[in-house]
């Protein structure tokens, strides 16, 4: 009896996948030249060795943005996407769509509420800043930070 063709949903699998292997990050880098002293960098990104990076070029054709790079840190490839549009009308829509199932839909959902205050250019004032950094400090609480929250907090003061 022949094998039973289903055609799989792609869309799906990239959900799926990223539950498993994705991040939604939000990072801060000192800027002297900002009106708040920082930059505010969402970024959403997967990783895997590159014997099995087809996944990952696969994503970057489906969402039609971002791109892939070498991460020296863990040897493996991972597609990245940085752009604000691109992370808003693109990589947020599917995720809405599409739902992660772990509990990594909660950094989603902060990871959403920080790019659209970013919309609306709330990371470019103060009081802005400090609700972006409550959402991003709720995040990827095993990550690694250059900057605690304290330590922001005290220099937008």
């Amino acid at each position: 009896m022949p094998a039973l063709k289903k055609k799989r949903n792609i869309h799906e699998y990239i959900s799926g996948y990223v539950d498993g292997e994705g991040c939604f990050s939000i990072s801060f880098s000192k800027r002297d030249k900002f009106l708040v002293g920082w930059e505010t960098k969402p970024s959403f990104s997967v990783s895997q060795n590159e014997d099995r990076a087809q996944i990952l070029f696969l994503m970057q054709k489906v969402f039609k943005c971002g791109f892939i790079r070498r991460d020296y840190s863990d040897k493996t490839l991972k597609y990245e996407v940085r752009s604000l549009n691109d992370l808003i009308y693109k990589i947020i829509p599917h995720f809405e769509k599409f739902p992660l199932l772990s509990d990594k839909r909660n950094d989603f959902k902060n990871f959403k509420s920080v790019c659209l205050s970013m919309e609306r250019n709330l990371h470019t004032e103060k009081n802005g800043l400090q609700k972006i950094l409550n959402y991003a400090f709720k995040m990827n609480s095993s990550g690694k930070r250059k900057y605690t929250k304290a330590e922001m907090q005290k220099a937008l003061r």
